[in-house]
């Protein structure tokens, strides 16, 4: 069953279940967050039809060549500064099937690079308001009580606190592999 109808059907069976009121819940859903990951990853679905994932993969891989930890590190540092702008879970899925490219084209790469990406992705998503699907619902629940949190606000913070976990994290997977 595709996810989608999976997600309607918890959806509508929880509403029956809790027997809450539609118009309270249609009134309360953050619809401009929602629309906002409706389109973008519909974005995301189109870049994997067009063929721009495989045109990445052998673009990463012909800069790294077979070389593991340029792989780690052009994974972690990539997926974290991308986080700056396309929140970590349409970027994550983009990014599986590249790395699933390049764990194939290097020897000895195994888990190394699923780790990175993942590593890459939770703590860039630190980086701006964007980066993370908690963020801009937090953002959202915030400015709706009236205590706004801009991107530039956000950023001032969140940017260097990922940088060095990024940091910290790249060490780790460096040692670790």
């Amino acid at each position: 069953m595709v996810p989608a109808v999976t997600a309607m059907i918890g959806a509508a069976a929880t509403l029956l279940v809790v027997r809450a009121d539609v118009d309270e819940v249609l009134r309360v859903v953050d619809w401009n967050t929602l629309l906002f990951f409706m389109g973008l990853f519909m974005i995301v679905g189109a870049v994997q039809e067009v063929g721009l994932i495989s045109i990445i993969a052998s673009g990463i891989h012909g800069l790294v060549g077979e070389n593991l930890t340029a792989a780690i590190l052009v994974t972690i540092w990539g997926t974290g500064t991308l986080c700056l702008l396309i929140p970590t879970i349409p970027l994550t899925a983009a990014l599986l099937p590249v790395i699933g490219f390049l764990t194939r084209s290097i020897p000895g790469a195994g888990n190394a690079l699923y780790y990175s990406l993942s590593m890459g992705s939770a703590l860039g998503a630190n980086n701006s308001l964007i980066g993370a699907t908690n963020n801009l619902v937090t953002a959202g629940i915030a400015q709706r009580a009236g205590y706004p949190i801009s991107f530039k606000a956000f950023i001032k913070i969140g940017f260097p606190a990922a940088m060095l976990t990024m940091l910290v994290g790249t060490i780790y997977i460096l040692t670790r592999f």
